[in-house]
């Protein structure tokens, strides 16, 4: 809800507030800019030492109180101040410390059960513009964005109060303490954390997942802007298309999370930056009901694998003892990338008049992220 919730309501703030495409686009920019290098492998950190569940609570709280906070601005400090709270959410309880809660449980089927549990981006993000479109309707759109950042504390923290941290602290009455700060454990982790820092195969995934994520985000963030202002839908055949992608999403989890447990990961993850690039020139005919059902499908399905097959190839190449660390750092990239793509194509749109020039970039950027996988090792790399 707070991170494919929000571009549903860039346009009610571009005709409220006389603000650009570039200005609305830019509080995802500037929030991850700041909060991801700062706090992204300082959460990574805290993962490993600490355990996923302390984190994931702090983050929903932060989630939650940054769409009510956006849900009451009136001014552009106020829509960046509540969406670097966003950006902080996203840091503490998004795919951080669930990508390392998953990948520590689960060994022989880790694709599947992160396909499955990644359902819930899938099944939240196909309501959500629906739940936004029907609040807008009937309460304003400020209200809307409220009410959804209590949903996100109503249904999130329940399920981050009963998760266990790790198997055995549920077969334990003590959970097990962490680690001293200069004990040998710890230094042995740091060691093996800092040379896989210095392979060909962290830069490559780090490569591919920032050019990835940047053509997902870059298309995703300025789709309802694209379908609202500039082809004219209405708000119901915009929601339409948003609830679209994420609901193929589902399916796109599912069946990337399958074939990650049956083919080499390096393949899956190459199938999937080729759709993200053969999905984006759909939307140069977006007037064809038919081709904007084609980028639903192929984008979503994408969409879907995209967010799993990360951490799936991480964990896969350097083992899971320093994943936090090494996901702090390969995420808090992403988000950079995932901060300036849409921002960027936001000030193409506002410079050129056309969306044309962006989404040539965004494809482009989907097959220089294929290239970086095709480099990657196809076994375990040693840091």
């Amino acid at each position: 809800m707070a991170l494919w919730g929000l571009p549903f309501f860039y346009d009610f703030i571009v005709q409220q507030f006389g603000w650009t495409r570039a200005q609305v686009t830019s509080g995802n920019a500037l929030s991850k800019l700041v909060v991801g290098p700062v706090f992204g492998f300082i959460a990574g950190w805290m993962v490993d030492r600490f355990g996923p569940r302390k984190l994931m609570l702090a983050g929903i709280f932060l989630a939650g109180a940054a769409l009510i906070g956006l849900g009451s601005i009136s001014s552009l400090g106020m829509f960046y101040f509540f969406y670097m709270l966003n950006a902080l959410g996203y840091v503490c309880g998004g795919p951080l410390p669930i990508q390392v809660l998953l990948s520590k449980r689960f060994v022989k089927s880790r694709g599947k059960a992160m396909g499955i549990a990644y359902l819930g981006i899938g099944l939240g993000g196909a309501a959500v513009p629906w739940i936004s479109n029907a609040l807008v309707r009937y309460f304003g759109w400020q209200a809307a964005l409220r009410t959804l950042g209590l949903l996100i504390i109503l249904i999130a923290l329940p399920s981050a109060l009963l998760t266990g941290d790790s198997p055995q602290e549920e077969h334990s009455k003590q959970p097990a303490s962490p680690a001293p700060l200069n004990g040998p454990e710890t230094r042995a982790r740091l060691a093996q954390s800092r040379g896989a820092f210095l392979t060909l195969p962290f830069f490559l995934l780090t490569l591919g997942g920032m050019l990835s994520i940047a053509a997902v985000s870059g298309t995703q963030q300025n789709l309802k802007l694209f379908l609202s202002l500039d082809l004219r839908f209405t708000q119901s055949q915009s929601a339409r298309i948003l609830s679209l992608v994420l609901a193929f999403s589902i399916a796109g989890r599912l069946l990337m999370g399958w074939l990650a447990d049956r083919v080499p990961k390096r393949y899956v993850m190459l199938l999937i930056y080729l759709l993200v690039s053969a999905a984006i020139p759909l939307l140069f005919v977006g007037h064809s009901q038919i081709a904007l059902f084609l980028f639903a499908a192929i984008f979503g399905i994408a969409l879907g694998g995209d967010y799993l097959i990360v951490p799936l190839m991480t964990a896969e190449i350097f083992g899971v003892q320093v994943l936090g660390r090494l996901l702090g750092v390969i995420l808090t990239a992403g988000s950079v990338a995932e901060a300036v793509s849409p921002w960027l194509v936001g000030r193409l749109r506002d410079t050129t008049g056309s969306y044309a020039t962006g989404f040539i970039a965004l494809t482009g950027m989907g097959l220089l992220a294929a290239l970086a996988v095709l480099a990657l090792p196809k076994g375990r790399t040693a840091a």
